[in-house]
């Protein structure tokens, strides 16, 4: 799920940013150069951003804000390693940056730590965060994300409600609580918040994909199986919308179409514990 959060989870940081320099900056200093990947950033011209970053900290190793800057876009690409080291270079200088913009900076670096299965640090550094700035509606969400991975659903669900009041309109949010009602087995629940999510962004993949879930765990599969057809359809490689289309078409007794989907699930999944069981599975069906 972590990419799909990277463009809200970091958000807060970014906006924060541009509120605070987003005065006139003389031509080309570091400062005018990490304004302009700001307006990029909101743009989405990332490419082009990534090197006004670049440009900026070239003229200046110590713009912390640009270092927090690119390690969005680092982040936002899936180069996590590379953003964990561009949020710690900033917090470590902590040049120009009020406490808003560095929460926003420990939450994208709990992001980048969530995404790499890293999440008591993730934990940590959303702690940080929330310190900082009681109001980083992000951190809550990322946060969240990490106790849903680790089974804490109670605290995700409690994170999620504390996002939702200070962000009615986090998608984000919405989807991580679905996840969470799903791993209690409140799958109406979870529904609920999944439509909600998808009402907010139509583009939020694994609300789609909680929502599957839910409908796949009432046999109500071809719901389930409708889900998962749109999360594929924003995103080819979402290994998550395979397996729970995989597992409507073989709840369905449509054998051939489980086993495609198992298989592709295989190709885009990084869970080898789940890799052998659908593997186990694929072998059943075969015979």
């Amino acid at each position: 799920m972590t990419k799909y959060i990277v463009n809200s989870l970091v958000t807060a940081f970014l906006l924060v940013s541009i509120i605070l320099i987003g005065c006139k900056a003389s031509e080309g200093t570091a400062e005018s150069h990490s304004n302009q990947a700001l307006d990029l950033v909101e743009q989405h011209r990332y490419n082009e951003a990534l090197q006004e970053c670049n440009k900026a900290i070239e003229l200046d190793p110590n713009y912390a804000i640009a270092y927090g800057t690119r390690a969005f876009l680092y982040n936002a690409t899936g180069q996590y390693d590379l953003g964990i080291a561009d949020c710690t270079k900033a917090i470590k200088l902590n040049i120009n940056l009020s406490a808003a913009n560095l929460s926003g900076i420990y939450s994208n670096r709990g992001l980048a730590y969530n995404s790499k299965g890293q999440y008591d640090l993730g934990i940590a550094d959303c702690i940080k965060a929330i310190e900082l700035n009681p109001n980083n509606d992000e951190a809550y969400c990322n946060r969240s994300y990490a106790y849903n991975s680790k089974g804490q659903y109670d605290a995700a669900i409690t994170d999620c409600d504390k996002a939702i009041k200070l962000n009615p309109s986090l998608a984000d949010a919405y989807s991580n609580r679905a996840w969470a009602y799903c791993g209690k087995e409140q799958y109406d629940l979870c529904i609920t918040d999944a439509t909600k999510a998808i009402d907010l962004d139509p583009n939020c993949i694994y609300a789609y994909c909680n929502r599957s879930y839910a409908y796949n765990s009432k046999a109500q599969y071809d719901l389930g199986i409708a889900d998962c057809t749109k999360a594929i359809m924003l995103d080819p490689t979402c290994a998550t919308a395979y397996n729970n289309r995989a597992w409507a078409y073989d709840d369905k007794g449509q054998r051939d179409m489980a086993i495609a989907d198992y298989k592709k699930f295989i190709t885009l999944s990084n869970d080898p514990q789940w890799i052998e069981v659908v593997k186990k599975r694929i072998e059943e069906l075969s015979k």
